[in-house]
């Protein structure tokens, strides 16, 4: 008879993951709120910077926009939602049961001159995107050199 087995070279990696940000966290205090990851669920991010904004995206497969709670405070986004379990009455017994479900919470420090304004967050795919554009205060300046 053939048993279904998870495959579990990676396991925990994520609670690793969490715990080894926390060490940083900890360890460069600045004496500010803590930047926390809390929850069973923990979506994946990215973080990219261009020239005219920051870009954040991330991975939130089974979620519904009005699922997602986007809010920049201070120079730190929180992404936070809820992702629920299907509640359908089922007979039999599991086998594999990876999926996860439960709240979550993902902070991360940026640059506090962003245009508050112009914020924009997007949900396509399972994929959050927020867009946080530069203030133009933010705009970096070429000085040019003079000789003596």
């Amino acid at each position: 008879m053939t048993y279904l087995i998870p495959y579990s070279q990676f396991r925990g990696l994520n609670r690793l993951r969490r715990e080894m940000d926390d060490l940083w966290g900890r360890f460069f205090d600045t004496g500010e709120a803590p930047l926390a990851t809390t929850g069973d669920f923990v979506p994946s991010i990215n973080v990219k910077e261009t020239e005219k904004a920051f870009e954040v995206t991330a991975e939130v497969p089974g979620l519904k926009p009005e699922d997602i709670k986007v809010e920049f405070h201070e120079g730190v986004l929180t992404l936070s939602g809820q992702k629920s379990e299907e509640s359908e009455k089922e007979e039999g017994s599991w086998h594999v049961m990876e999926r996860r479900f439960g709240g979550f919470s993902r902070s991360l420090r940026l640059p506090r001159d962003i245009n508050l304004d112009k914020l924009e967050a997007t949900h396509k795919d399972g994929v959050l995107k927020v867009v946080l554009p530069k203030s133009a205060q933010s705009a970096g300046k070429t000085i040019e050199v003079k000789a003596g």
